[in-house]
């Protein structure tokens, strides 16, 4: 008995051991800038303390989950379909799967109710949100065919970029960050594990395809397409409104205390509506995967207790997730987000944009889910650890140029323009196997946990420095997100290369 107890609790610690890891950097980030720069105390250590916990247990579940059910029943699905071959079924597949997930994801709702209320009412907030679900959907399906062509990622990418920067110049300036934000929102937490999965049973299931690839890059289209839609979506809504209603009231509400200064409270009503919330965004692609395995392959789900454990797993491990950062680390973030920007030290606001866009990168959800399926689809050549280490850094980095933006009040064009043309040209010089890739973990990074800590630091920052427009200045800081991953983990590739030619010469 006594053995059999040391078990449990050594495997529970070596389990626990990634999680721990994936949340400790958020932790050392917080304690010393609470302790060394604001030099205050932790207003609720046993909030704070206890959401931690939670965290650690849901990031836990989550990722069992996934492995367990998520991963194995979209690659079977993605190669059911191939092997029938049926190409019609396979689009309709991705583009059903994936507007589902879109459609549902809290952070598409967030930013198109902000867009309905900062335009005056000139952006509808459900149209907005079809507009983003349809052009996720519609990317993947475009990224479907490409998988199925065996075609080069970057041919299709490159001119898509091409197509956002002219667009930018044509669209009104109010919509451009939001525009860019929309592309890193709609690939969050529900949608990047399925979509992943999908593109590496599909490559998988191809004769003469390589899963690494041509597996990954799904995600990727799913970035790209959704900033074309809402940019051309802002363009007709702001040129064809009868009336000049502005921002004012958004504003306003921006400024408020409620937006800096916002209290979790937590009473049994709010705990069943947040578990009711996490249900209804899993729903949609529960329903969606079953649909296509009962009724159009006509097939019973392949080890069903396996796949349902899997799914209650994600579920359970998402709620607890969240309720986790809702108690402890998300007031905590925006607390001392607040009392940065409200400070006159940029230099302090600089090393906190770095490290909270680091250590939230570490402890994402997605981008742990993508990592691991690099790293297992690669044999271990690419490490999980090592290159979300890479894809870290290029968040941090990309945060901190955001952040000079908003304190500079440079407009946002220059710098998103400036990194897609870096993208584009460090694309044609990558290995092949590092592009697909690199645009996925670049539409990865912003999700259940960067979201909203950077958001926050953006409107923070754009409240407290004079001149600044909440709206139109705070938002943005997640395309900066999105886009220096990109350059960081093809920078990796370019130079592991190297380092190969030259040990091989």
């Amino acid at each position: 008995m006594k053995m059999q107890i040391t078990r449990i609790i050594r495997y529970t610690i070596h389990e626990l051991h990634e999680p721990v890891r994936d949340v400790l950097p958020i932790i050392l980030v917080a304690v010393i800038f609470q302790a060394l720069v604001l030099r205050q105390p932790f207003e609720d250590i046993k909030s704070l303390s206890a959401g931690i916990l939670l965290t650690i247990a849901g990031l836990f579940f989550f990722l069992k989950g996934l492995n367990l059910g998520v991963f194995p029943l979209g690659e079977n699905l993605a190669y059911q379909f191939v092997r029938r071959g049926n190409l019609y079924y396979t689009l309709l597949f991705g583009f059903v799967i994936t507007f589902s997930a879109v459609i549902a994801e809290p952070a598409v709702a967030a930013i198109a109710l902000k867009a309905e209320i900062a335009s005056g009412g000139k952006i509808e907030g459900f149209s907005l949100r079809i507009a983003m679900a349809s052009a996720a959907g519609l990317a993947v399906a475009l990224g479907i065919v490409r998988s199925t062509l065996g075609h080069p990622i970057h041919i299709y990418l490159i001119p898509g970029y091409i197509l956002i920067i002219i667009a930018t110049f044509l669209s009104p300036k109010e919509i451009i960050a939001l525009a860019y934000d929309a592309g890193g929102v709609t690939t969050s937490t529900i949608t990047v594990p399925l979509v992943t999965a999908i593109g590496i049973g599909l490559a998988s299931s191809i004769r003469g395809r390589n899963p690494l690839v041509e597996g990954f890059g799904l995600v990727g289209f799913a970035v790209m397409l959704p900033i074309l839609f809402v940019i051309g979506y802002g363009i007709f809504a702001y040129y064809s409104a009868d009336d000049a209603r502005t921002a004012v009231y958004a504003s306003s509400m921006i400024n408020s205390a409620e937006t800096t200064k916002e209290i979790q409270t937590f009473t049994p009503k709010s705990i069943i509506n947040d578990f009711i919330l996490t249900i209804r965004d899993i729903l949609p692609l529960a329903g969606a995967i079953l649909f296509f395995q009962l009724f159009v392959l006509r097939q019973a789900v392949p080890n069903a207790a396996r796949v349902v454990t899997g799914f209650l797993l994600v579920l359970a491990g998402l709620y607890i997730f969240i309720q986790g950062l809702k108690l402890g680390l998300f007031p905590l973030g925006k607390s001392m987000a607040y009392h940065l920007t409200a400070s006159d030290s940029l230099y302090w606001i600089y090393i906190f944009s770095f490290l909270i866009g680091f250590a939230c990168t570490i402890a994402e959800p997605a981008i742990i889910a993508v990592s691991l399926k690099v790293q297992d689809v690669s044999d271990g050549t690419i490490g999980s650890w090592k290159l979300r280490l890479v894809i870290a850094l290029g968040v941090a980095t990309g945060i901190t140029f955001g952040a000079h933006r908003i304190i500079s009040g440079d407009p946002i064009y220059i710098y998103i323009i400036a990194g897609y043309l870096t993208v584009m040209a460090i694309t044609l010089i990558s290995p092949r196997y590092i592009i697909p890739i690199a645009y996925d973990t670049g539409g990865a990074t912003t999700s259940t946990v960067t979201v909203p800590l950077v958001t926050a630091l953006g409107i923070g920052l754009a409240t407290n420095i004079p001149g600044r427009d909440p709206f139109a200045d705070g938002f943005g800081l997640i395309a900066f997100a999105s886009i220096f991953p990109l350059i960081t983990v093809m920078g990796y590739g370019v130079l592991s290369n190297y380092l190969i030619k030259r040990r091989q010469k």
